[in-house]
């Protein structure tokens, strides 16, 4: 092999005719333009692999923005608890203005004013009371096809569709279905006392005093399953009364 002849010629020689083989250089080889990357690339420019990638993670940040966020299963609230009130949370005292507030809440949906006696009537009350929220009421359990819960009393710290917690006297949580339980609750009438935290029984008309009579309800929880945003815009109708 002649050294002076180029490599690539000499490899054509061997596979082609020295004509052909010296065409095949000049033409490939020789004649062949050389273009040359400079040493120092321009900051404002990218290759194509960067700008594929950019514009990849751009249609995935428009597509998460116009996916709507999935709620949790209730499964996954089991498992999770967020709904779950911790033991170092169930004491009695700590709803106990919980209870205030909702007393406050119930007088004004009904219309109450301080220093007044009410009366109030199913007609007149008996919507408000049905789409109001019981997160903080005081119910007793008057009547129950399981007798164990008759009798208990406590304040409401979770209204679900087919459930009343209630924490009692004892700082139990207790877990009240709604079906086939009668709940009681009662309602004092309001009064500048009453709204500084402190009770009053008796007020005086001229003359004569009379007794101050609490607002007594009864709730029937087998006509009372629905969540409480649900019933602020459910419509109620009138049903016979279903036997315990």
């Amino acid at each position: 092999m002649d050294t002076t002849r180029h490599i690539a010629e000499s490899l054509l020689r061997e596979a082609h005719s020295p004509s052909k083989a010296s065409a095949i250089f000049t033409e490939k080889v020789l004649h062949k333009p050389l273009h040359l990357r400079p040493t120092s690339l321009d900051p404002t420019s990218q290759d194509a692999r960067a700008q594929r990638r950019i514009l990849r993670l751009r249609k995935q940040e428009k597509k998460q923005r116009r996916q709507k966020v999935k709620p949790l299963s209730a499964k996954e609230n089991r498992v999770s608890g967020i709904y779950e009130i911790p033991i170092s949370a169930r004491k009695y005292q700590i709803y106990e203005p919980l209870y205030k507030m909702w007393l406050g809440y119930i007088w004004e949906i009904l219309g109450l004013k301080e220093d007044e006696s009410a009366f109030v009537t199913a007609q007149s009350a008996g919507s408000k009371l049905a789409s109001a929220d019981y997160h903080g009421a005081k119910l007793s359990i008057v009547k129950s096809r399981c007798s164990s819960m008759v009798g208990l009393e406590g304040i409401v710290v979770r209204d679900t569709k087919f459930t009343f917690q209630i924490i009692t006297k004892k700082n139990e949580l207790k877990t009240i279905p709604k079906r086939y339980t009668v709940f009681r609750f009662d309602i004092p009438q309001s009064s500048t006392n009453d709204l500084h935290g402190a009770a009053s029984t008796d007020f005086v008309t001229g003359d004569n005093s009379h007794h101050r009579q609490n607002l007594l309800f009864e709730l029937h929880g087998s006509q009372f399953e629905h969540r409480a945003p649900e019933r602020a815009t459910k419509k109620f109708k009138q049903r016979n009364k279903i036997g315990l």
